[in-house]
């Protein structure tokens, strides 16, 4: 096996976390104007500091902090971006489902209104507390969401056609702040970042791709110009920066809002898209088979989500072991890394699973990585 010093690692994990029941009462008592920012901070830190314990005690060599300061996984990055106004838009909703609920929902979206920029250095503080909490043989990682996302929801509707009659130029604006963002964070000592990308797990999905012409874009195209605009947001990224993606079809409170293999966008994924790896979700039959890890070259990982996060029961070893052998069919195994197919609190809500079952997923695919891959 090849040597794996560097992450992602054979065992990994997407980033979220579930909040602790303290944090949860904290925030609500902080909306009640009951505690102050500071109170509320020092509670998510003494929580921050227990999770990154927990991390290092199932055996996990990259650590976060949960997302536990956030309410989600990227809106509360995307309205620090310079331009970019907060909006309650009730004509752009978001369904959720899974096989016993639905849910519609209609949160804070985006508009842009002026040019993108970068005012400061977004999660410039909450890295840095990871970082200097972390323990020796923990690797930071920090997780923000994709270039993508700032236009996936709304699409050119959502764009001020006055700051931008051309879209080329806000492109080109989203790629150039998130250089600086990347490169500032790197600064920090942020040798681990992860882009969070549903758009490009969604538009494998038909009913997605309807979406994206609603909203003025290609079907057929928008993945590439996704891709070229990350791309160009990495061009100048430092040697030592590991970066990698995550794509899934969406996780809010276990249920999901897209369906469908990878199939559509793989060839043009694994080939252009310019990151060190991809944390793909397969944990059932709407991700779709291992096929398009055809396309996977040499040099760059698929971290495996076989492992669930959006249920509690665990796992046969066997069941997953026999997931990875479907997938090193298309891929290298030593190409191929494990960890659960998405957070486990890409919302502050949370999947519906317990603390204790977060965790024991976690060890387990620790223990599931080291009889593979001798890790």
């Amino acid at each position: 096996m090849a040597d794996n010093v560097r992450p992602p690692f054979r065992a990994d994990h997407v980033g979220s976390l579930l909040r602790p029941k303290q944090v949860l009462q904290a925030r609500d008592e902080f909306s009640r104007r009951e505690i102050s920012a500071e109170q509320l901070a020092q509670i998510e830190d003494e929580a921050i500091r227990e999770i990154i314990r927990m991390q290092g005690e199932v055996g996990l060599k990259s650590v976060t902090d949960g997302e536990l300061r956030r309410q989600s996984w990227h809106m509360d990055f995307i309205y620090q971006l310079g331009g970019v106004q907060k909006v309650q838009d009730e004509t752009i909703k978001v369904a959720f489902h899974n096989k016993d609920r639905e849910y519609e929902w209609a949160p804070p979206s985006a508009h842009v209104t002026d040019r993108i920029s970068l005012p400061r250095t977004i999660f410039a503080d909450a890295f840095t507390f990871l970082r200097d909490n972390a323990a020796a043989g923990q690797t930071s990682k920090l997780t923000i969401p994709s270039p993508s996302m700032v236009h996936y929801r709304g699409g050119r509707a959502a764009i001020s056609d006055s700051v931008y009659p051309e879209l080329g130029q806000f492109w080109d604006d989203l790629a150039a702040a998130y250089g600086q963002e990347i490169a500032q964070l790197h600064e920090l000592g942020c040798r681990y970042l992860q882009l969070d990308d549903t758009s490009l797990a969604y538009i494998n999905d038909p009913v997605q791709r309807e979406h994206i012409r609603a909203i003025g874009g290609d079907p057929l195209h928008q993945h590439e110009t996704y891709i070229a605009t990350i791309n160009k947001a990495l061009a100048n990224r430092p040697a030592d920066l590991t970066i990698t993606t995550h794509m899934c079809r969406g996780n809010n409170q276990s249920m999901w809002a897209a369906e469908g293999g990878y199939d559509f966008v793989a060839d043009t994924l694994f080939n252009k898209l310019d990151v060190d790896g991809f944390f793909c979700e397969w944990d059932d039959e709407r991700s779709g088979g291992f096929e398009p890890l055809r396309y996977l070259p040499k040099g760059k990982r698929v971290v495996l989500g076989v492992v669930t996060s959006k249920r509690g029961e665990l796992e046969t070893k066997d069941f997953i072991k026999r997931r990875i052998e479907d997938a090193a069919k298309y891929a290298d195994i030593d190409q191929l890394c494990l960890s659960a197919q998405c957070g486990f609190s890409s919302t502050s809500e949370g999947n519906d699973l317990s603390e204790q079952q977060q965790w024991d997923k976690l060890r387990f695919i620790v223990e599931v990585a080291e009889e593979i891959w001798g890790e």
